[in-house]
């Protein structure tokens, strides 16, 4: 039975009275956590030391702040824009600072990427384990309390929820307790009306929730990132990875610049495919290999992701996202085959039938099978062993010609009801995604299946389906560091410390090796500058290991394509010095032969030795210019002036981490007189300053700008 309540410091009071003074939290990563509703328990926990909780969750969001003076200038108007009155959680700045209290922990499997590195408290409560193990993870853990931010549509007894952002722990938590009926877990819906609803698994009834609060506390804006700047480096990655999806198959991708790069460039393939083509013969440097895919979206995409963002819902605006796939395995092995189409046809009985699919004399549960799937109208009920009709009654005999023609005429639909074209698990995207989200066609949302993460991210249990909807998948993710034996670190420091989390990617590598058409795509960019030292992405060895090179497949840097498949270890190093950037190769080739893994004699070839920045400028940037390849394909929350703002923040920060540079632009900005529109300095509240500090602060500015 379900207990409303209007007030969440109501519900608050409750739930200790339920389960006791001593807590265990579960509550969904991202932007699914009900942020009023935590904050008045930890609030609430805080005060009494008799009482204890524990918190289990991942990607906890906090609003960006500024790390120095005029940062926090440029930063505060900012977040009050677009992060509205998104509200904090009170355990993550009190983490932050250092001052959680002793009665109070916080267990995370997924970090926000690089903000714990140096927070020990995080480090050491970090929760390695796979996306498809966290309910298992939170159950063994003890969970008692459930708490879960949800979306709401009607009022009374016409209320429905859904699990919008995050069914996707969720649904699997509930699975688990369904199939345990005497554990004991409160579960506790908070309705937040800005939380998009989602229909298909994540509707949920609210008999589901032991306690609902509907408070207007809980309504709020969502966490929203905005768009980030796609560089060049970004767009080669995604133009490669581009080339490698098949037209008619499957689709996961991720959030960020290089999730961006590869929709835009699948976009650009569709809809301007002479540049396209173009522009890939380019950076394969005319040599395209024969297995690229270059053409147009016949048959389009079916998108299968953990994680539902906002290139995906760009791609499915393109109309490039439309393959729609079914939950019925022998259904959808025939709509793969081309044996029937989505149009319900008399043929398409006649197939059914003949494949055993449904039975030559229909029964009560083959003709509800075909209304699930819409082969047959609403209109067509079983009662007493036939075919109700609005004309009468039929008979379920399919054999009989004229009976054949009957149940054609009176009985079949239009189209195949049930098709999804896009999976997801959770979502998290800038403001614009989830208004659009909000604004769908009632069709289109229905085709948008946000479900239990163990059914996105894994096929045990479900092989034959999942075989069927996920052909000639490609699995794109991103990694930090790649060995030359294959092996990936995507989530830790060689010094264990955890930069962010292994997420779901262990779960998709593994998948494209069970899978018989898929490939794992890891990508990477080749170097990268720490504290004015350029690195190799590409090393030898690695104390750290998110994917075993056992399970090595495609490698992607802004030079190429390494495909690792099946390869000897050797072939496997000549393929990553390919793509690795050329200031490091003859150190990576010596530690091989060092190691005895590859041959004394071998050279890189000479064709590959060019893979520096200079030479990527030199053939995507006259793209940019003919603005194929945009610096935010998909728009930004940033205004003009802003962008110009944080090009000059950059190159003050940068110059930060060099004392001679920073010395050098200390003495510039205090000698130069440069003239600086007065829109840069009020929006930075520096158009009029007192004090030597701010005037410091104004000449850094304004010494950095152009």
């Amino acid at each position: 039975m379900t207990t409303y309540f209007n007030q969440i410091e109501a519900c608050v009071d409750q739930v200790i009275a339920s389960v006791g003074p001593h807590i265990i939290l579960g509550i969904p990563l991202g932007i699914g956590k009900p942020n009023p509703f935590v904050n008045a328990l930890y609030r609430r926990v805080k005060e009494h030391t008799g009482y204890s909780l524990r918190i289990i969750t991942a990607l906890s969001l906090e609003k960006p702040k500024g790390h120095s003076e005029l940062e926090s200038r440029f930063v505060e108007p900012f977040v009050e824009r677009v992060f509205g009155d998104y509200p904090d959680l009170d355990y993550v700045a009190d983490r932050r600072a250092g001052h959680l209290p002793p009665n109070v922990e916080v267990l995370e499997f997924f970090l926000k990427t690089g903000d714990y590195l140096d927070n020990p408290d995080a480090q050491q409560n970090y929760l390695y384990s796979n996306y498809t193990h966290v309910a298992r993870d939170m159950m063994l853990q003890n969970v008692n309390v459930l708490a879960q931010a949800v979306a709401a549509e009607g009022e009374g007894d016409q209320l429905t929820l859904s699990l919008s952002s995050n069914p996707d722990v969720t649904l699997d938590i509930l699975d688990m307790l369904a199939a345990e009926p005497s554990r004991q877990v409160l579960v506790v819906g908070i309705i937040n009306r800005k939380l998009p609803f989602m229909p298909n698994d994540a509707q949920i009834s609210p008999t589901r929730f032991n306690f609902l609060v509907d408070d207007p506390a809980g309504t709020h804006d969502l966490f929203a990132p905005p768009n980030m700047k796609v560089s060049l480096q970004d767009y080669a990655i995604g133009l490669y990875a581009s080339s490698l999806v098949k037209d008619g198959g499957t689709l996961q991708i991720g959030i960020g610049s290089l999730g961006d790069a590869i929709a835009h460039s699948l976009i650009m393939r569709d809809q301007q495919n002479d540049s396209y083509c173009k522009i890939i013969q380019q950076i394969y440097d005319t040599k395209v290999p024969a297995c690229i895919e270059l053409g147009r979206f016949e048959q389009g995409l079916y998108g299968c992701s953990e994680m539902f963002v906002n290139g995906f819902m760009k791609l499915i605006d393109a109309g490039i996202v439309r393959r729609q796939v079914f939950n019925d395995a022998d259904l959808q092995r025939l709509v793969n085959s081309g044996e029937i189409t989505t149009q319900v046809t008399p043929a398409m009985l006649t197939i059914l039938r003949d494949k055993q699919i449904i039975n030559s004399q229909l029964t009560e549960r083959d003709v509800t099978w075909l209304k699930r799937f819409g082969i047959f109208n609403d209109q067509v009920t079983w009662r007493d062993d036939s075919i109700s009709v609005p004309i009468g009654r039929l008979s379920g005999n399919l054999v009989d010609p004229v009976n054949f023609d009957k149940v054609c005429q009176h009985c079949l639909g239009t189209q195949l009801k049930g098709g999804i074209i896009m999976h997801g698990g959770f979502f998290l995207g800038p403001r614009d995604f989830y208004q659009r989200l909000r604004d769908l066609d009632k069709t289109t949302l229905n085709q948008i299946g946000m479900s239990r993460i163990s059914f996105i991210n894994r096929i045990f249990g479900h092989e034959e389906l999942v075989g069927a909807q996920r052909r000639d998948a490609r699995f794109i993710n991103t990694t930090m560091l790649v060995t030359l034996l294959g092996a990936a670190s995507s989530d830790s420091l060689e010094s264990g410390q955890v930069v962010s989390g292994v997420g779901g990617q262990y779960n998709f590598v593994a998948m494209a090796h069970l899978l018989p058409d898929a490939r794992s795509i890891l990508m990477l960019r080749a170097s990268r500058t720490r504290h004015g030292k350029l690195i190799s992405n590409i090393v030898w060895s690695y104390g750290q290991t998110t994917i075993p090179r056992h399970l090595r497949d495609i490698v992607i840097t802004e030079y190429g394509v390494a495909d690792l498949r099946g390869q000897s270890d050797a072939e496997c190093i000549k393929r990553l010095l390919a793509v690795a950037d050329s200031r490091f190769q003859d150190q990576l080739l010596e530690l091989a032969r060092k190691n005895g893994k590859i041959s004394h004699e071998y050279e890189i070839p000479e064709a590959q030795r060019n893979n520096l920045p200079a030479t990527l400028e030199s053939r995507l940037r006259p793209w940019r210019q003919l603005g194929l390849l945009p610096d935010f394909p998909f728009g930004t929350d940033f205004t003009e002036d802003e962008l110009v703002i944080i090009k000059a923040l950059r190159k003050l920060k940068a110059s930060t981490e060099n004392p001679l540079e920073l010395i050098g632009t200390v003495i510039k900005s205090l000698l130069g007189d440069n003239i600086v529109p007065e829109k840069y300095l009020e929006r930075l509240g520096l158009d009029e300053v007192d004090g030597l500090k701010q005037r410091l602060i104004r000449r850094l500015f304004v010494g950095n700008l152009g």
